[in-house]
């Protein structure tokens, strides 16, 4: 069980606007969609409603009363949205900073896993996650099965496959959620970046209306923020072009065979990661396939 001191639960209140019952801009229904689909909890349930029903106070029943791992995934998640609905703090500002030491402070107290969720470090991401090969062939033979499912069920099975896929490299993957007005299929983390996800199994290659409407919504968020587009069937030329003439790109692509190289093909996801993105800051093609990016790949 968790044990939030007053002091703290003052500042969580700041923090999180939690002051007059509200938590941040979430509707009942947003903040109950977002307990379920980012932490597989229930924060309807009569449980949380021991000192009232409103958000602010469900939210600090659930803190003080579950245990301290998962309370400390809650708050990991919730400043991730606040920082992705608001942005990042003022550094410049003195009292943000104390907050914002201090906030991490108490969520390493309760997890051990130390700092901000994105450090800004300007190092990459170690490329030595090397997953077991057994694992990248348990996926692969995931990937395949989608193919035999209905398409109303294969578009969420596919964004578990690649949530999966993340895990597998320790990028700290977050299922799909929904801010207002949009929905986002996923994200990770590739420091000092944070990557959102598109995820897309269609018969139809991907054109110019997809990639920017995602390109929109990356560019909308911190300026951290990257987009990874994973269309199975891939991109139309015709629509890569377009999406690429005069403009800066914050996104780069992957189809299918893309996916099923990296599972088969002794490829490590994060190289191919940091390769599109290299590939892209130089041409500004935002999907360049692994096939032209190693030289081991035929």
């Amino acid at each position: 069980m968790a044990k939030i001191k007053a002091v703290d639960m003052r500042l969580l209140d700041d923090l999180f606007a939690m002051g007059s019952g509200y938590v941040l801009d979430f509707s009942n229904r947003t903040f109950s969609e977002f307990f379920m689909n980012e932490l597989g909890v229930d924060i309807d349930d009569q449980k949380y409603f021991r000192d009232g029903s409103s958000k602010g106070k469900r939210l600090r029943t659930f803190l003080q009363t579950e245990r301290e791992a998962l309370a400390a995934r809650a708050l990991r998640a919730i400043w991730e949205y606040r920082d992705a609905v608001y942005g990042p703090f003022d550094k410049s500002d003195e009292k943000a900073r104390h907050q914002e030491g201090r906030f991490f402070q108490l969520v390493h107290a309760m997890d051990g896993k130390g700092g901000p969720v994105r450090q800004e470090t300007g190092k990459p991401h170690s490329a030595v996650v090397s997953p077991p090969a057994q694992a990248l062939a348990e996926l692969n033979d995931r990937l395949l099965r989608l193919a035999t499912m209905k398409a109303q069920d294969r578009g969420f099975a596919f964004e578990r496959f690649l949530s999966d896929l993340f895990a597998l490299y320790d990028l700290d993957p977050r299922r799909s959620f929904r801010l207002t007005g949009e929905q986002i299929d996923g994200s990770f983390e590739l420091s000092p970046e944070t990557f959102l996800l598109e995820a897309k199994w269609q018969d139809a290659r991907i054109g110019q209306a997809d990639l920017l409407t995602f390109s929109g919504k990356v560019e909308g968020k911190a300026q951290w923020s990257r987009g990874l587009f994973v269309s199975y069937s891939g991109f139309s030329e015709d629509g890569l072009q377009a999406f690429a003439r005069g403009r800066r790109t914050s996104i780069v692509c992957m189809d299918g065979l893309d996916l099923a190289q990296i599972l088969t093909g002794g490829l490590n996801f994060i190289d191919v990661i940091h390769r599109k993105k290299r590939r892209a800051a130089e041409t500004g093609s935002a999907f360049v396939p692994v096939r032209e990016l190693f030289m081991s790949v035929t």
